[in-house]
């Protein structure tokens, strides 16, 4: 029984780094995408094209997300935020494209 919990804790944690550098990358995004709103050069085709490429990943890692029986409410509240975060990350995408 004892391993079982040393198990989970080790998921548990590993869990939370993973949801941490999502954060991270979400964090950086929301700001890149905040700046080029306010400046229009930046927005060429280019980086409207790498930058909808990072929003579709970090979706698709984000919904892929599976909530394990043994997440604590917290954490399952981390991840409806980053999944609420990245809808309206990419409706202020579009409104800086």
């Amino acid at each position: 029984m004892k391993t079982q919990k040393e198990m989970e804790l080790a998921m548990l944690n590993a869990h939370r780094d993973f949801m941490r550098g999502l954060e991270k990358a979400v964090e950086l995004l929301e700001k890149d995408i905040s700046e080029a709103g306010e400046m229009s050069r930046i927005c060429t085709d280019e980086w409207c094209q790498a930058t909808e490429n990072v929003i579709d990943e970090l979706h698709k890692s984000i919904y892929s997300i599976s909530e394990p029986r043994w997440l604590t409410t917290e954490d399952s509240e981390k991840i409806r935020d980053l999944r609420r975060r990245i809808k309206s990350l990419y409706t202020q995408y579009r409104a800086a494209a």
